[in-house]
């Protein structure tokens, strides 16, 4: 059962722009340390942070919150599974509020896929509950 959607369109130059005038103060706010290292050893950091910006938009959308009700960007973290297959992780009041979304007797599973195509990221992410294994 899909319990929630999201997408995100971002302009890879304003996060550059970010990176440009904030540097390590922007990535350490917005970003986990994974991610963080993941992105700086990118050829274009820029778009591989500009990805992982869209995707915590499209999962703070997907729960319905935004970014807000003590939910923070750290929460959200993009993680890539061994396949390099893009997932997210999330933690503190974002885990909360995803365990909320879940019904009884079922199980979270998050969906997420991220492109580009400079000078825009996008990402979408489809939030599902399955019955739980016992």
């Amino acid at each position: 059962m899909i319990i929630g959607t999201g997408s995100d369109l971002c302009d890879i130059r304003r996060i550059q722009a970010s990176l440009d005038r904030f540097g390590d103060r922007f990535k350490q706010r917005c970003f986990t340390e994974l991610e963080r290292a993941r992105s700086d050893r990118k050829p274009n950091p820029a778009e591989s942070y500009a990805k992982r910006f869209a995707a915590k938009e499209a999962m703070s959308k997907a729960l319905g919150l935004g970014l807000r009700d003590g939910v923070a960007w750290r929460e959200i973290g993009v993680v890539n599974l061994p396949t390099g297959q893009p997932t997210i992780q999330v933690s503190g009041r974002t885990a909360e509020r995803l365990a909320a979304l879940v019904p009884p007797g079922m199980a979270p599973r998050i969906h997420v896929t991220l492109t580009d195509e400079p000078p825009y990221a996008f990402a979408m992410v489809i939030l599902e509950a399955l019955p739980a294994t016992a």
